[in-house]
């Protein structure tokens, strides 16, 4: 997708996804088969209900229509959620993290994997699982030391009011 249509495409976009209080995450377009493919992701705090995608679908799929920015030929819209192994890239997606594990790609190389306990505009706080019985140990972060980071998916995690009853 060109850069030209990428842009106005978020600026057709942003303003429907803003109003049901979302964050318009990414936009992409591939090809599919004869068809393109018009891939929409948005996200909240609260994460996104199926019922929201399908509503911000139809009134994404209005808008395109009375526009010509996606041209003439044909194409399928898909809006959903990120999925959970997304990657970490922006500050809204550590804060919405606290209390998950990630996996950290550090930029001096090597990796970590930590639960986030806090976020500010710096970096984060995170918990280390000990390893072979040891305790937990605290650590922290700064932005600038991350090159990639995501969600592990845990299984067997008690929830956070299971721990308190």
């Amino acid at each position: 997708m060109s850069t030209t249509q990428s842009d106005r495409l978020r600026g057709l976009l942003e303003p429907l996804v803003a109003a049901r209080g979302l964050d318009l995450e990414d936009v992409e377009m591939s090809k599919a088969g004869k068809r393109r493919m018009l891939r929409i992701i948005v996200d909240s705090d609260e994460g996104v209900e199926l019922d929201a995608c399908a509503e911000l679908s139809r009134e994404v799929s209005d808008k395109l229509d009375e526009s010509d920015v996606m041209g003439e030929d044909e194409y399928v819209l898909e809006v959903s959620s990120p999925g959970a192994d997304r990657p970490l890239s922006e500050h809204r997606h550590y804060v919405r993290a606290i209390g998950r594990l990630v996996k950290f790609q550090l930029a001096e190389g090597g990796e970590l994997i930590a639960r986030i306990l806090d976020v500010d505009d710096e970096g984060m706080d995170l918990e280390v699982p000990g390893v072979k019985g040891r305790k937990a140990t605290a650590r922290r972060i700064a932005f600038s030391d991350i090159a990639k980071a995501r969600v592990e998916i845990e299984f067997n995690r008690k929830d956070k009011k299971e721990e308190e009853a």
